[in-house]
């Protein structure tokens, strides 16, 4: 009996880690806290923005959005533990920079109105309804899905069909913040810019920096 409750304590503590997506609920609600409408709301819509056709089925990758990031950090976990640790630390600092942009340059995009009763334009009313039309740069949606996509790239677990995967859903659901009519073109500019300036501050400076000492103490040995 103690062997099995050996065992047992020992499998909770390499699932500990997986406590670390508690931060999504928190960061969820500081983004209630800053979706409301301010005294000067922006808009970065531009005729390309306007041509793009509403399309209401996009709604069903808009709305899983939050669980697909979920599956990824989860798989993350299992099969590349520092591509887990690098997305929640790069989700929660992009999230942040976000929010802060959010409350001094407020963006906003025209929603059409939703006809029908059908499953997707339920579905689409219920996203319009659940999230106000603010806060649109960068994109939240944007930024987390191309997170992802970006880490399968670079992970040693990759494979053709992890990083088919994950980069076919990533930008279905990027294409969908568009189609949806909740995000503009510099919403997404924005996403991924910010990815790749923290990713390049958090990782690839340090990695830089690492290999630049390893040169100079091998220079200095010999």
């Amino acid at each position: 009996m103690s062997w099995l409750k050996n065992r047992d304590l020992k499998q909770l503590l390499r699932l500990a880690p997986l406590a670390l997506m508690l931060v999504f609920p928190f960061l969820g609600s500081l983004y209630h806290l800053v979706n409301q409408p301010t005294d000067k709301v922006y808009s970065l819509v531009t005729p390309l923005d306007q041509a793009t056709p509403f399309i209401k089925y996009f709604a069903l990758p808009y709305g899983v959005w939050i669980f697909y990031i979920y599956v990824c950090l989860v798989y993350f976990f299992f099969r590349d533990r520092p591509s887990y640790y690098r997305s929640l630390l790069v989700y929660t600092i992009c999230a942040l920079t976000c929010y802060g942009v959010y409350l001094v340059f407020q963006t906003t995009v025209p929603r059409p109105e939703v006809i029908g009763n059908d499953p997707f334009s339920q579905l689409t009313r219920f996203i319009y309804n659940r999230d106000q039309p603010f806060n649109c740069f960068p994109s939240i949606h944007c930024f987390s899905s191309y997170m992802v996509m970006r880490m399968i790239w670079k992970s040693p677990a990759r494979n053709r069909l992890n990083v088919t995967l994950i980069s076919g859903m990533s930008l279905l659901i990027i294409a969908s913040t568009l189609f949806m009519k909740q995000h503009v073109i510099m919403d997404v500019i924005g996403a991924i810019a910010i990815v790749e300036i923290y990713s390049f501050l958090f990782f690839k400076v340090p990695a830089l920096y690492r290999n630049k000492a390893a040169s100079q103490h091998r220079e200095f040995q010999a």
